[in-house]
Parts: C-alpha cells; sequence; structure tokens
C-alpha cells in the first residue's frame, strides 16, 4: 500500500494537469462509479425511447438500443485502458479528463477539435436537462389539473418559471467542487433514475393489461411520405444515441477510484455492469411504451399524458425525474467547470481572485470552499444553458441533435485513435482494420441521424 501510495505522488508530481483540489485522495469504487454511470446515462433520454420505438417499429427498435448498447460498452472498455499512460514522455501519469487524454495521445492539433466537440456536448446536456426538467416540473401541475378538472380540461403551463427555478437549483449545486465531493448526489440521482423509470414500465405494463392487447407494428408508426419517415427515423437513431454514451465524462469519472484493483479494470466492470441495467431499463420502458399507446406514442412517457392516473404516481414519478437532472446535470458540467478553472489558474497563477478559496462552515452541512472565479463562471454557466433552453423547448428534437453531433467523434474516434495509440498498434493491421471499420460505420450511422434530427428541429421551430 505504502508503495501505491509513493507511486501515485510521484505521478502526481509529473503530472503537467493539475488545480489546487486535484490532490485528493481516490476512494471511489464499482458502486460509486456505478452510481456516477447510472447518473448520467439514465437521463432524459429514458423517457423519448418509447416514442423511438414508434418510430422504428419492433424489430428495429429493440435492435438499435442493444446495438448502440454494445457500441458504448466496446468505446468506454477502450477509454478507460487510456486513463494511464505508460508511454508518456513524463513518465506514468494519470490522465484526470477526456481532453488531457487526447492531448497526451494524439497531440496539441486534437485537442482544439476535441475541446469543441466536449464542450457542445457538456453545454448541450445541460441545455437538454433544464428543457426535461422543466416539462416534468409543468407536468405535476397539468397531472393534478386533469385530476381535478377532468381529462378534457384545458390545462396548460409555460415552461419558463420552471426553468428558471431549475436555474436557481444549479447555481447553488454547482458550486461542489469536483466529482470528489458529489458522490452523494449521484447516489440520490441514481435512486431517482431507477425509480422513475420503474414507474415508468410498471405503467407501460399495466396499460398493455388494461388493453388486452400489445399495440405496434414491425414497420413502426405510418408517415405521409417516405421523407419524413426517414427523418423520423433518423431522428429516433439520434434520441437513442443520446441515451447511452457518457465517454465525454468517463476519465473523470475514472479519476475518482482507488487503486488497486487497477482503476481500469474497476471502471470495465462499473460501465458492464451500468450497461446491463440501462439496456434492461430502455428496453422495458421503451417497448412496453410503445406496446401501450402504439403509433400514439407521446414523445416524453411521462409527460405526454398518454397516463393520467394515478396522477399522484405520475407526480411522484416526475418529481424523481427532476430530482435525478439536479444531480444529471452536475456530472455533465463539472468537467467544463475544471477545464475552465484550471485554464485561468494557468492564466493568471498569482491572481487572488482566482486562486484564493474561502472556507464556509453551517451547522448540519459538509464544510464548502468557495473561490470568487468558481461562483462567478458558473453561474453565468448556469444562465446562459437556462436562457438557450428558453429558446429552444424541444425535448425530442433537441436530444436527437445532441446525440447524433457528440456520438461519433466523442465516443467512437477519439477513443479509437487513442487506443491504438495507447497500444501502439500499427496501421493496416487486422486489429487496426477492424477498429476503424467499426469507427467508420458508426460514423455514417451518426450522420444519418444528425440529418433528420436537425430537419426535425428546424420543423417544430418553425411551426
Amino acid at each position: 500500500m505504502a508503495e501505491e501510495d509513493e507511486e501515485n505522488k510521484e505521478e502526481e508530481e509529473q503530472s503537467p494537469f493539475l488545480l489546487p483540489h486535484d490532490h485528493l485522495e481516490r476512494t471511489g469504487s464499482v458502486w460509486s462509479g456505478l452510481a456516477h454511470i447510472i447518473t448520467a446515462v439514465i437521463g432524459s433520454g429514458v423517457l423519448s425511447l418509447a416514442w423511438c420505438m414508434a418510430q422504428l417499429g419492433w424489430i428495429v427498435g429493440p435492435l438499435s438500443m442493444l446495438i448502440f448498447a454494445g457500441v458504448t460498452l466496446v468505446a468506454s472498455s477502450l477509454l478507460s485502458d487510456c486513463y494511464r499512460s505508460p508511454h508518456s514522455e513524463h513518465g506514468i501519469i494519470r490522465n484526470r479528463s477526456y481532453m488531457e487524454a487526447v492531448k497526451l495521445y494524439l497531440g496539441r492539433k486534437n485537442i482544439w477539435i476535441c475541446g469543441f466537440f466536449q464542450q457542445v456536448s457538456l453545454f448541450g446536456a445541460g441545455i437538454a436537462y433544464t428543457i426535461t426538467a422543466s416539462i416534468s416540473m409543468s407536468a405535476i401541475q397539468r397531472s393534478n389539473c386533469f385530476h381535478k378538472e377532468g381529462h378534457a380540461a384545458q390545462c396548460a403551463y409555460g415552461h419558463t418559471f420552471h426553468m428558471l427555478l431549475f436555474g436557481a437549483a444549479q447555481i447553488l449545486f454547482s458550486q461542489i467542487p469536483n466529482f470528489h465531493d458529489m458522490k452523494w448526489l449521484s447516489v440520490v440521482a441514481a435512486i431517482m433514475s431507477f425509480s422513475y423509470s420503474s414507474i415508468g414500465f410498471a405503467l407501460g405494463f399495466s396499460k398493455v393489461i388494461e388493453n388486452g392487447v400489445i399495440k405496434g407494428s414491425i414497420q413502426g408508426a405510418p408517415m405521409a411520405t417516405t421523407a419524413e419517415k426517414v427523418w423520423r427515423v433518423s431522428q429516433a437513431l439520434g434520441d437513442i444515441a443520446f441515451a447511452y454514451p457518457y465517454c465525454v465524462i468517463l476519465l473523470e469519472i475514472q479519476d475518482t477510484l482507488k487503486s488497486p484493483p487497477p482503476e481500469n479494470q474497476t471502471m470495465k466492470k462499473a460501465s458492464t455492469i451500468a450497461i446491463f441495467i440501462t439496456t434492461v431499463f430502455y428496453l422495458c420502458c421503451g417497448g412496453f411504451g410503445y406496446a401501450a399507446f402504439g403509433n400514439q406514442t407521446p414523445g416524453n412517457l411521462l409527460t405526454g399524458f398518454g397516463f393520467y392516473e394515478p396522477y399522484w404516481l405520475i407526480d411522484f414519478a416526475n418529481a424523481c425525474v427532476v430530482v435525478h437532472l439536479v444531480g444529471g446535470y452536475q456530472v455533465y458540467t463539472q468537467p467544463l467547470f475544471r477545464l475552465l478553472e484550471k485554464l485561468l489558474a494557468e492564466l493568471y497563477p498569482n491572481n487572488c481572485f482566482v486562486n484564493k478559496y474561502y472556507t464556509i462552515s453551517l451547522p448540519l452541512l459538509p464544510t464548502l470552499n468557495l473561490n470568487a472565479t468558481r461562483l462567478f463562471t458558473r453561474t453565468i454557466y448556469v444562465l446562459a444553458t437556462t436562457g438557450i433552453a428558453m429558446l429552444f423547448p424541444y425535448f425530442n428534437q433537441v436530444l436527437g441533435v445532441l446525440g447524433a453531433f457528440s456520438f461519433w467523434p466523442l465516443a467512437i474516434y477519439f477513443p479509437v485513435e487513442m487506443y491504438i495509440v495507447q497500444k501502439q498498434i500499427r496501421a493496416w493491421t487486422k486489429k487496426w482494420a477492424i477498429l476503424q471499420t467499426f469507427s467508420i460505420v458508426c460514423l455514417l450511422i451518426s450522420l444519418f441521424a444528425l440529418i433528420g434530427s436537425i430537419q426535425g428541429l428546424i420543423s417544430a421551430k418553425t411551426s
């Protein structure tokens, strides 16, 4: 154990990518890693999967989910092996973030491309989670209204106030320094995600029993034209792509894990368990939602109001969604916060505004280290995601664009290229050819999904 501590200390001295709060003891395990992954993966995307099934049909729908699950498992395995860099000129060091790994393995030119896709993806996740949380809060009001006034009542509520409320909560939670300090939040969020996913599955199952028939078809919901059907299929693939990958934050999660055993082994185990669990939930929620409503499956299973009663269960499920998204928002934004604060610390090493921390102790609450730059920049970030969410409050379309845009570069291309460099795989060997073929096929799927998702967003904005 002493040798391990000495090795870690030596690695940290060699690493050029440290912030003041990076010198922390890593205590994470398979279960904490699993909680972080579940919080990141079972998010707003699960609520759109029944709608995806309705667009794809009974064969292509489940098959698409299984394929994306397999692709995500392969990509996460490749990336987890890139956490430690034995062939680096700095010695054996840790890559504490996705961009640090890209910079080390692929050079400075690639880091600008990666940085663009990663920051857009993380920023987009914040927007998507703000939209979804506001829809769920509004759905609670609508559910109570329908219960009191009847199902035919005009129960319409806007989302602006709810987005502002969610943004205010995120300003508070954004002051959590980093991943090491938010294990408790991820555990709570993971429990919430299991809760509302289970409720969605149970409601769909009970609706199928009530109907006495399994709705839906092999072809999926018919459209007026072939072109419209193609757009819907591509948008559905984009939504599924959004629901699975978490590679963009994998290395940040892996950096919380203790060693021994080696972090990549722990991460692979946590990833395998997480992807298996999420796939089961996705198939159940998507499948039973489609079986219950067929071609009329709503875009959001819990807020599209295919379900009216029991209203208290709908309210509880949507409350779980909101609590989960509070944690999910933080899981996706902490890497972006860390990058920005690292850059500011490097640019202004002697600036008290940037580098001075204040310790605040409150009764019954953990000690909090506040920093003026952190308070300012993170607040501006939350305000930006909230403002853009107000401009584009389109659930399915936004998820499709974000999923398709970031899936190939972040979940496939960079992990494959870094793995090739890390394992020193020579070009045109069998293993190299398999990896490149895998990457190209995923690129074509991503382009197809992106084109259709952008068309859907434009149509929603202009209609």
